[in-house]
């Protein structure tokens, strides 16, 4: 076959809609997929993230040949431990393409190697424009130009004036922002009640096949199949989106920062794996949001709610990941160093929130934004673990995580390792926070109003210590000084009993290391 053009179809890019298959030549041009080990090892991948991208993949190729579109398929098991990059080589050798084509991959040392191999085989490396995001990334640099942080709330505004989202006349619908106010409801004692179970999908021939792939090539990968129920076609992804619609996302605004002891999804859509993937268009899930709005059956705070995660968030955290790489990565202003405890791939611990949620994300891939900031984020937070040892773990926990996505939310909101570029402020609370928002603390033998003592709750421990540690920088910052100035209540010898029970914390669980 005489190849004019090669479009490199990577697991993050199956969007049936794209322009770049548009304009395909079946007789001149080759849809290419690769499935290269060392995707799933450079991280220790979940096993349920290593079969959902294998399984969309799959299935993503098997529809371009039933549109009768030619496809290159490098499997698993015909890599020979060969790299991506290598892989793509032999290929662009064997074929001679003039012009590869690909959108931007979603880590940028993956995009500057293929542009590197491009350059080296003389052949023309075009990026394509994908329906993955709303806004070009020349929308994002042009808002950022001469900013020396970038917020989210002034982002969001923006995007929110410029695409005329939940705005009326120029103003915000119903007259606020943002209702972040009116979605910080706890469930109380009684805990949530019956909550609609998420459409689940079960694996068809080829997701089987991907499982038990899995399961032989990665036995020692962390995590559990057993539940896998992940929608791993466009078609699925649709379904997956309605359900939520029409189920969770009334309730979705109120109890967006709740937690509770086994519940896995509460009232969250579980549309982000689908979203990064290309699956699931970002401008239709909006779109499905604004029309429940429209028709009665779900409220604006809800609605915004989901819709400032889309709109604002998603858009806001790439942009600062392709803005601030590839300096970003190493990004660590509280001079963190403490190692990620071993039980961080167990969930063997004994605090009830910890073992909770890292137990269900182990088995599920998954635990909501909240559970991943104010619980398995903030404790690595409070202890001082090193911030790329923190991304590390969640690039390789979560089947929604890619490069672009995880690396700002855990070095930027969740670790504070960027120094404020994107946080305002570290996001550090005490067991109390916990308690307040869950029901894990009377699952616990810890006990959350304490700091000092045989019962008393790491969470607040390490969170007084961390007041303590970085005075400095936040007792005088606008957005921390109050909560600094907390430390004035408590005498020397409490804060030096704090300080050593604290010690002893990263010393036992430094001796817990992977």
């Amino acid at each position: 076959m005489n190849v004019s053009r090669l479009l490199l179809i990577l697991g993050d890019h199956l969007d049936l809609h794209s322009a770049a298959l548009a304009g395909l030549d079946p007789a001149s041009d080759l849809c290419v997929f690769i499935e290269a080990r060392s995707e799933a090892e450079q991280v220790w991948s979940h096993k349920a993230r290593i079969v959902l991208f294998l399984s969309a993949m799959r299935h993503f190729a098997a529809q371009l040949q039933e549109r009768g579109l030619p496809v290159l398929y490098h499997s698993l098991g015909d890599s020979a431990g060969k790299s991506l990059i290598e892989q793509l080589q032999e290929t662009l050798q064997r074929y001679r393409p003039s012009e590869l084509l690909c959108a931007q991959p979603g880590n940028w040392e993956l995009r500057e190697a293929i542009r590197s191999l491009c350059a080296r085989l003389d052949v023309i490396y075009q990026e394509y424009d994908d329906h993955r995001f709303l806004f070009p990334l020349d929308v994002f640099n042009t808002w950022a130009k001469g900013r020396k942080q970038y917020r989210m709330e002034q982002w969001y505004r923006f995007v929110r004036q410029r695409s005329g989202i939940l705005m009326q006349d120029g103003k915000p619908q119903g007259g606020r922002w943002n209702y972040d106010s009116d979605n910080r409801r706890s469930f109380g004692r009684e805990g949530p009640g019956w909550i609609p179970e998420p459409v689940a999908f079960a694996p068809d021939a080829i997701t089987q096949e991907v499982i038990a792939l899995v399961e032989k090539e990665f036995p020692e990968h962390p995590g559990q199949l057993a539940q896998f129920a992940w929608p791993v076609t466009a078609e699925q992804a649709e379904q997956a989106l309605e359900d939520f619609l029409r189920h969770r996302l009334p309730s979705f605004g109120a109890f967006q920062d709740a937690t509770w002891p086994g519940e896995v999804w509460l009232y969250h859509s579980r549309l982000s794996a689908a979203m990064n993937l290309g699956l699931l268009n970002p401008q239709r899930v909006i779109d499905g949001a604004i029309a429940e709005l429209e028709a009665g059956r779900a409220p604006l705070a809800a609605v915004e709610g989901f819709v400032r995660q889309i709109l604002g968030w998603r858009e806001y955290v790439r942009g600062i990941y392709w803005r601030e790489m590839p300096g970003y990565r190493e990004s660590n202003a509280l001079a963190a160093e403490q190692p990620l405890p071993a039980w961080y791939w167990t969930g063997e611990i004994e605090m009830a929130c910890l073992r909770d949620v890292l137990q269900r994300t182990l088995a599920t891939g998954y635990a909501h934004h909240i559970e991943r900031l104010m619980v398995t984020g903030l404790f690595a937070l409070l202890l001082g673990v090193r911030p790329q040892a923190v991304h590390e773990w969640f690039l390789a926990i979560y089947v929604d995580a890619i490069d672009w996505v995880e690396m700002p939310n855990v070095l930027g909101m969740s670790q504070y390792a960027d120094g404020g570029l994107l946080a305002s402020k570290p996001y550090v609370a005490s067991g109390q926070y916990l308690q307040r928002m869950g029901g894990h603390c009377s699952r616990c033998p810890f006990r959350p109003e304490q700091a000092t003592g045989a019962d008393a709750c790491p969470f607040t421990t390490l969170y007084w210590d961390f007041l303590q540690r970085h005075w400095e920088p936040f007792s005088k910052h606008p957005r921390t000084a109050l909560q600094w100035r907390n430390l004035e209540r408590k005498s020397a010898d409490e804060l030096a009993a704090i300080r050593s029970q604290a010690a002893a914390l990263r010393q036992r669980f430094a001796g817990t290391t992977a």
